[in-house]
């Protein structure tokens, strides 16, 4: 059975903890917001050159553009994006085991990896996976600049034929307590999802359609893996308030029932004090 002193060590140890999982809690809740403020103001451009796309791409024969063109899926390259840090609940071990998944999947074919984000890339770089690049430790300093890095990678290994369908698994950020696991073709881009919307107004395009598509393409790609990116970053922070939350909530259950029985422990060391002190003194009227 523990001691008293024993049992106040553990409880200030507690205490201390909580007062580190309350303090994470709150950086992640400023971060959160900052990361949903940046995803809000990048979607209106986001959704008009979106639109544009979807147009154009409705307007024009796909079979021209390389990053249209479907190829026979012999070669898929997943892009897992994780996070850089840990205490965050399952937000890694979800993406970790969907893209696990998703390689038992496509077991008949050639199955590579791009990892993005410290975590997966530990993860995969340790065991027996095909890992041809990684980007990791930036989130903290996200910029859209790293989007771009990582789609012009993307597009450039596309172009070069050392792949032919590039997948994304990531955490789409729906609240702060729920996160959506997602897995998106990244490339080629499908044009049968940008026809669900009929072209209805037709425009003058200067200079042609073709040329247009091929600069705005890689544009699109960059917004699509910036959203991706601040998604993820966004559920990242959400999944590390809960989990925060979650251990501070535990740790006060916990300082609770210590307590409890720490002063139950006292009160029976003074009650057994108090009887043998009883009991020598009718001892001694006795003797």
């Amino acid at each position: 059975m523990a001691t008293l002193r024993e049992i106040r060590r553990r409880i200030n140890s507690i205490k201390s903890t909580q007062q580190v999982t309350k303090a994470m809690k709150m950086v992640a809740a400023a971060k959160l917001r900052r990361a949903q403020e940046k995803a809000l103001a990048a979607r209106p451009y986001g959704r008009k050159i979106e639109e544009m796309v979807q147009h154009l791409v409705a307007t024009v024969d796909p079979t021209g553009e390389p990053l249209l063109k479907p190829r026979e899926p012999q070669r898929v390259l997943l892009v897992t994006v994780t996070a850089d840090r840990g205490l965050c609940g399952a937000f890694n071990f979800n993406v970790i085991k969907q893209t696990l998944h998703r390689i038992d999947f496509h077991k008949d074919k050639e199955v590579s990896l791009l990892c993005v984000g410290k975590k997966g890339y530990d993860f995969f770089a340790k065991r027996d996976f095909q890992v041809v690049h990684h980007f990791i430790q930036f989130f903290n300093n996200l910029d859209f600049l790293h989007a771009k890095q990582i789609s012009r990678f993307l597009v450039d290994y596309y172009l070069q034929d050392r792949t032919d369908v590039i997948e994304i698994v990531y955490n789409e950020f729906k609240n702060v307590a729920q996160q959506n696991l997602l897995i998106e073709q990244y490339l080629p881009l499908q044009p049968a999802e940008f026809e669900e919307q009929k072209v209805r107004i037709d425009y003058i395009y200067e200079p042609d359609r073709e040329t247009l598509l091929k600069e705005l393409l890689p544009r699109h790609l960059e917004m699509q893996m910036w959203r991706v990116l601040l998604e993820s970053y966004a559920s990242e922070q959400g999944a590390r308030m809960t989990a925060m939350e979650n251990a501070t909530d535990n740790a006060s259950e916990l300082i609770h029932d210590l307590t409890l029985f720490y002063n139950r422990a006292r009160q029976a060391a003074i009650t057994k004090e108090i009887t043998e002190i009883v009991g020598g003194a009718e001892a001694l009227k006795t003797g």
